[in-house]
């Protein structure tokens, strides 16, 4: 399986936004930046950046302090492959709020995209331990994610064990935890975090290539080919499905 990324920010950003139209000339600048922030969610979430990047620069104008607007502006300079404006962006909205939980978390995923591991580390276990935060295992499932990337195999366990002791059930956790087992040579393991995942998500690609090199590994031909002849019939323009048919899951 491809290392997943981060957790990305989509869920964070869009909560952000509100529904509310503007109400006519008096509408504050406040709530004029809360709307173009809403705009440039929206338009990301499409794939323009350029618009995004407009409608978010004028909901940043109007309200410099609107940390989902600097987030997702930043997000939109990350994508645009300007890394000073996103950082820049990045920056302010740690600034503007320095224990937000969601704010740490994504300058962490942030950091370790920039391939800053060590520092990005620091911010996820920090968001992770701050008091109220309803997601710690996201954080925590993230730090896991970016210990992989130095690599470092046995702080990435420790971190995705953190994510699970807070959720038993996250699937990002599981999937990471049955993907670094069968590296670590353990394919019981794996399939025993498989069947958990099974149990509180659907079946992606990723997760369908790793169970058929599981099977293959621990010598179920047919459960194997189970997993092989899903994952053609449902994802067949994958990544994953390509490297089945390169040979990989035979």
């Amino acid at each position: 399986m491809k290392v997943r990324s981060i957790v990305p920010l989509a869920a964070l950003l869009l909560a952000a936004c509100v529904s509310t139209e503007p109400k006519g000339p008096e509408t504050s600048p406040e709530d004029a930046a809360k709307v173009n922030l809403q705009l440039g969610a929206q338009y990301l979430q499409r794939g323009d950046l350029a618009l995004a990047r407009d409608k978010l620069k004028k909901a940043v104008d109007l309200d410099p302090k609107l940390i989902g607007a600097q987030l997702t502006l930043a997000l939109v300079y990350e994508r645009a492959g300007e890394p000073d404006m996103a950082y820049k962006h990045y920056r302010e909205a740690v600034r503007l709020a320095p224990d937000d939980a969601n704010v740490l978390n994504s300058y962490g995923g942030y950091l370790c995209r920039r391939d800053e591991r060590e520092e990005g580390l620091t911010y996820f276990e920090k968001a992770a331990k701050t008091p109220f935060y309803r997601n710690p295992q996201t954080a925590w499932s993230n730090a896991g994610v970016c210990a992989r990337g130095i690599p470092d195999a046995e702080r990435a366990e420790a971190f995705f064990r953190l994510a699970l002791a807070k959720d038993p059930r996250y699937p990002e956790a599981l999937l990471q935890m049955a993907d670094l087992s069968l590296a670590n040579g353990n394919a019981l393991a794996s399939r025993a975090f498989l069947q958990r995942y099974e149990a509180v998500a659907p079946w992606g690609p990723d997760s369908l290539w790793l169970a058929v090199r599981v099977e293959q590994t621990l010598g179920d031909r047919g459960a194997a080919s189970d997993y092989a002849r899903r994952l053609r019939a449902e994802y067949p323009e994958s990544r994953e499905a390509r490297l089945l048919e390169s040979g990989g899951g035979r």
